[in-house]
């Protein structure tokens, strides 16, 4: 009987309007906490706002005691399950207290939306796949700004002090040649008095902005691809499983066909080998006076 009402549920949890309902649900929460941002302009707001904060607390507890029960234990093997554990888990923390600042994270629930669709799954997981090579050309890229910046000090922080004054404001300034808004703004003053200057900052802006930024965006790009590849290699071998399977059930119907075909057969050539020797016997006898 548990294992009917277990099956019966993880159909419920696994169908497509379970899943567009939830998102439904997240969406309008996203609203009413942007909404609950006038409650001061809105008549009645605290307790509406209130109302509408324990109605959707109470929906996503049951979703996810939807979940963990139609999962089992498998529920927990899922790392999405943990993030929307831990989010529901927060808005269930009391809002006075000590724990009222927690209230505040009650907004993650917005993030459930990455959880429940799948596209933005492969997004975020690609990203975290992506952390390992990141690493490495964000440390490279760390390592050309703090170069530009001790170099931008000591050759300009007598002629542009506001921007090359010290290390840290040379560091600033190195990051808005790096993200290439306002960067005359930064250039021109030195320019003034270092025609030769543009060098420095050609070179600099080329190779972080150009260079090193677009092997970051490759890395993500590749780390995507990757996830991609595996999804799909992933459905093809559920997909070649299933067809593996549908052949060997039709080869089995088939062997257990022949099986039963030569059995007949075997019947067959068994009683007419047992009709020729009567016959035979008949014709051997005598004709009787």
């Amino acid at each position: 009987m548990e294992g009917t009402l277990r099956a019966r549920v993880s159909r419920v949890v696994d169908a497509q309007w379970f899943q567009n309902t939830i998102i439904t649900v997240i969406v309008l929460n996203a609203v009413a906490l942007g909404v609950e941002t006038y409650r001061d302009e809105i008549e009645g707001g605290d307790a509406l706002f209130a109302t509408a904060e324990h109605l959707f607390v109470a929906f996503f507890t049951f979703e996810l005691a939807l979940k963990l029960y139609a999962r089992g234990p498998s529920f927990f093997r899922d790392p999405w399950n943990w993030f929307d554990t831990a989010v529901v888990a927060i808005a269930l923390v009391p809002s006075s207290g000590s724990f009222s600042v927690l209230r505040l994270l009650r907004i993650l629930r917005i993030l459930r939306l990455i959880s429940v669709m799948p596209q933005m799954r492969v997004i975020v997981s690609a990203l975290f796949r992506s952390v390992p090579g990141l690493g490495t050309v964000i440390g490279l890229l760390l390592i050309i700004v703090y170069t530009g910046a001790v170099l931008g000090e000591k050759m300009f922080h007598e002629t542009d002090p506001e921007r090359f004054g010290d290390l840290g404001t040379t560091l600033y300034s190195m990051f808005i040649l790096l993200t290439t808004e306002d960067w005359p703004d930064v250039a021109e003053p030195v320019l003034q008095q270092h025609p030769m200057a543009w060098i420095f900052f050609v070179g600099y802006i080329v190779v972080s902005a150009f260079i090193v930024l677009n092997l970051v965006i490759g890395v993500i790009v590749t780390s995507m691809q990757h996830e991609v590849s595996e999804e799909r290699w992933e459905e093809d071998q559920e997909l070649e499983l299933r067809q593996h399977e549908a052949v060997m059930t039709q080869l089995e119907t088939l062997t257990t066909q022949v099986t039963r075909l030569s059995a007949e057969v075997r019947e067959l050539r068994a009683a007419n080998g047992t009709l020729d020797t009567r016959e035979d016997e008949d014709l051997s006898d005598p004709p009787r006076a």
